[in-house]
């Protein structure tokens, strides 16, 4: 049996997921339950993610890291999830540079890091996004131009 990508597989036949597409915040909670199952299991850190010039960044990859564990389940291969690199899992799970970095980088925890520690990370990405929209838009309705223009719109 030959091994193929759904892309390599699309091309020959049409594909049809027999289960619907995950969101962003049902990828980020499935990676975290995984990091979950074994919380005291020790990950390894990648090396100063900040200092890396982009492209070598995205191309990074840390054998044994929370992205490996990430990589190893097959539903969230079978969602998308094409390797362990820091690009790929900045892509897939939708986090922004600031937020990967404080799940994987050793500039917080050393060299290794507990699986636990790492869902807390994963968990504190989804929270964050909810709470800084929540309160940009609360910001942004309060400003005093905006009531204006929507007291002048009725």
């Amino acid at each position: 049996m030959k091994h193929q990508t759904l892309e390599e597989l699309n091309e020959v036949a049409e594909v049809e997921p027999s289960f619907p597409a995950m969101t962003r915040t049902q990828r980020l909670e499935h990676w975290a339950m995984l990091l979950e199952r074994k919380p005291e299991r020790c990950l390894a850190a990648f090396p100063g993610t900040e200092y890396m010039i982009l492209d070598v960044r995205h191309k990074t990859q840390c054998v044994g890291s929370a992205l490996s564990i990430a990589f190893g389940d097959p539903v969230l291969r079978a969602q998308g999830l094409k390797d362990d690199t820091y690009g790929e899992a900045k892509r897939f799970f939708e986090l922004a540079d600031w937020q990967l970095h404080a799940i994987v980088c050793h500039c917080h925890v050393g060299g290794t890091m507990k699986a636990g520690w790492a869902a807390v990370q994963v968990r504190s990405a989804i929270d964050k996004d909810s709470k800084l929209f929540s309160r940009l838009r609360e910001a942004v309705a309060g400003w005093p131009v905006l009531r204006i223009l929507a007291h002048l719109r009725r």
